[in-house]
């Protein structure tokens, strides 16, 4: 229970300590607090993670207190430590941890140090919270929670109008998806009558047929409670139609985007469908959205990133578009895959953001790709993790020998997809396939565009700059050493145990898997997804490799060989071009649609509402009726004592009127 403990409440006790006394005790004992607190809750994580998943310990759940009891409503504060979550343990602590020390070197100049290594404490342990609950209620206390800290760190320079723009835009959009994910959990109470996991699960298969009334309509339990759900995964882990705030995340410091885009919080709506796979396997429908969000996500985001110019924002529209194929992934019922690929994902991913953040240091806060170039001579190692980052998120690899983490975790997902299509969701698992090529012919192309118009060519920068530009300190470059590693080895070690023939022992009852449900009697014989995908001809597995290589050489020709092509094909493409390279225009639409109408909306009210109507007749009437009448009476005191003789005369006279007619 000590490991447990430690590895959940060692970055809150960090966050605290430095969040209180941060001032006095100074920049460097808060570096040193916060990243001796994460590091010793990643050696925990390591520790659990090798008896729960690789030594076949118990799975277990510790109740830490009573949190809520209301009439026959009850929910505990708990832990939940199973393979998955160690699995997750391992990824936002290990990432986490990296992210603290390379933020010392980053952050070094920065007058708010101790603030930024609180918030980044604070918010790793919000994540952990997250995938250590074992109920909806404690998840979404930890979703929350990281909502709240996404907010602080991307808003942490918050002189600058577009971080305040930015951390604003990433609280409301994950509202509209969170306020989904409340109604999944109200809905969940009333169907299950519980949301503690263990009882959903056994609950689930006896709902498939269950419905209720809905305006008239007969609305199927399951499938309503899985989409309500997955909205708030959509807002989370930036799905098509609640992923704009992502690309606008890049405002906050550099760590912030690696560990926000890379391990953390985006990968939160993963780690949700996949835990609540046994619900979720119940409801087809609700996973046929999933796989089609997904596989649209992927592909859109991809097209994206091929015409973005700014570094950071290249690599967040591919986490976009990685997060879109865990997500086909979890529509096609190949759990297993869907979290092998958000683990090595992780490595390759905040590699390269840290990477970036060397890019960006080296050249005095310059961002566009355009005014850099030929700087690899510079910052040779900066340049080498880049390379391993590029080659691990391209997917390449030599088949049957050895392969970067993505070659082996997009592989098993494409052919998870063309599994699917063959036996279980018919054409739409092929059509995911082909959309999952084609997103992969454009990462390898934009990771390489990416690549050469950074380091290769002639610089096209400030010449000032340049002759400035130097490699990163060690406590920056010297964290990219394990992300380098995971990116080289996470797949090759991780495949039989995460997606192979170990996987069954290996995940166990976390998450759904060979041994946790029936398997599918199909026209090629009895199994599941990820059992099928094993056996699909050799082409479709390298198929993936050959659209990858294709698009690095499609990048040499369009950046080396003939520079002249991208603007030839930018203005013979027009409206396409400026359709993808304005985001399909997203922001434009919801500012019209929704930003203009409740600005209108809220003018309208104020001006009408509140101010002719509540304070035109309330306060402010009140008082205005108060002026005039005043300004009457005082229009009777004139000063002449004729004026007041004569209205005693006429009050004299009125009284004995009245007592006349009525006394």
């Amino acid at each position: 229970m000590l490991l447990d403990l430690a590895a959940v409440f060692l970055p809150l006790l960090g966050a605290l300590v430095v969040g209180l006394f941060g001032r006095s005790l100074g920049d460097r004992a808060s570096q040193l607090v916060t990243c001796a607190g994460v590091l010793a809750a990643a050696v925990a994580s390591v520790l659990i993670f090798h008896d729960v998943a690789l030594s076949g310990g118990d799975t277990h759940a510790w109740v830490l207190a009573n949190w809520i009891t209301s009439g026959d409503f009850k929910v505990n504060w708990g832990l939940k430590i199973d393979t998955l979550t160690a699995v997750m343990l391992v990824v936002v602590n290990g990432v986490s941890a990296m992210v603290h020390i390379y933020s010392i070197g980053y952050m070094s100049h920065d007058k708010g140090v101790p603030r930024f290594m609180a918030y980044l404490s604070l918010f790793t342990f919000f994540m952990l919270m997250l995938v250590t609950s074992d109920n909806l209620l404690q998840m979404f206390f930890g979703w929350e929670g990281v909502g709240l800290s996404s907010y602080l760190l991307i808003n942490f320079w918050y002189e600058k109008a577009s971080a305040n723009s930015a951390s604003i835009k990433a609280f409301l959009v994950n509202r509209v998806g969170d306020f989904g994910f409340m109604l999944g959990i109200f809905g969940c109470y009333l169907a299950f009558g519980s949301v503690q996991f263990d009882v959903m699960f056994q609950k689930a298969p006896d709902l498939m047929q269950s419905s209720f009334s809905f305006l008239g309509a007969s609305v199927p339990t399951l499938t309503t409670l899985c989409l309500l759900l997955f909205v708030g995964a959509m807002g989370k882990s930036a799905q098509l139609g609640l992923h704009t705030w992502l690309p606008d995340a890049m405002e906050g410091p550099t760590p912030v985007s690696a560990l926000i885009h890379a391990a953390t919080m985006v990968t939160a709506g993963v780690f949700m469908v996949a835990r609540l796979s046994p619900v979720f396997e119940f409801a087809p429908d609700a996973l046929a959205v999933v796989a089609v969000v997904g596989a649209l996500t992927a592909i859109v985001a991809a097209s994206i990133g091929l015409t973005q110019f700014d570094i950071k924002r290249v690599i967040a529209y591919s986490t976009m578009s990685q997060l879109g194929y865990m997500f086909f992934a979890l529509g096609m019922s190949a759990y297993p895959a869907a979290v092998f690929h958000l683990m090595t994902h992780a490595f390759f991913k905040s590699l390269l953001f840290l990477g970036a953040g060397s890019v960006i240091h080296a050249l005095s806060g310059e961002q566009d790709m355009r005014k850099m170039g030929g700087i690899w001579r510079k910052i040779p190692f900066t340049y080498a993790y880049m390379w391993i980052g590029s080659l691990a998120l391209a997917g390449i690899g030599i088949p049957g020998v050895m392969g970067m983490a993505g070659f082996y975790s997009k592989d098993i997902i494409l052919e998870s997809a063309f599994a699917a299509g063959m036996t279980h969701h018919q054409a739409f698992g092929v059509t995911a396939y082909v959309l999952g090529l084609i997103a992969a012919f454009m990462t390898a192309f934009y990771s390489w565009r990416l690549l050469l118009l950074t380091f290769h060519g002639t610089f096209r920068g400030d010449h000032h700059t340049l002759e400035h530009a130097h490699e990163a300190p060690w406590s920056m470059l010297g964290p990219l050493v394990p992300l380098a590693l995971g990116a080289i080895l996470a797949g090759k070690f991780g495949y039989d145990l995460f997606v192979g023939e170990a996987m069954a022992e290996f995940w166990r009852d976390s998450i759904l898997t060979l041994s946790y449900f029936p398997p599918r009697e199909t026209h090629l014989g009895v199994g599941t997804t990820i059992q099928f995908a094993h056996h699909v001809s050799d082409w479709v597995g390298l198929l993936p490799l050959v659209v990858a290589l294709a698009g690095i050489f499609m990048a040499y020709v369009f950046y080396v060989w003939a520079p002249s092509l991208p603007g030839k094909c930018a203005r013979g493409l027009g409206a396409l071009y400026r359709l993808v390279f304005n985001k399909y225009y997203f922001d434009e639409l919801y500012n019209a649609v929704f930003v203009r109408t409740a600005q209108r909306v809220g003018k309208a009210l104020w001006t009408t509402g509140d101010d002719a109507i509540i304070d035109g007749y309330g306060p402010n009437g009140v008082a205005a009726l108060a002026v005039r009448l005043s300004q009457r009476a005082s229009a009777l005191e004139t000063g002449y004592v004729y004026h007041y003789a004569f209205a005693m005369v006429i009050g004299l006279a009125g009284f004995v009127t009245w007592f006349w007619f009525w006394a």
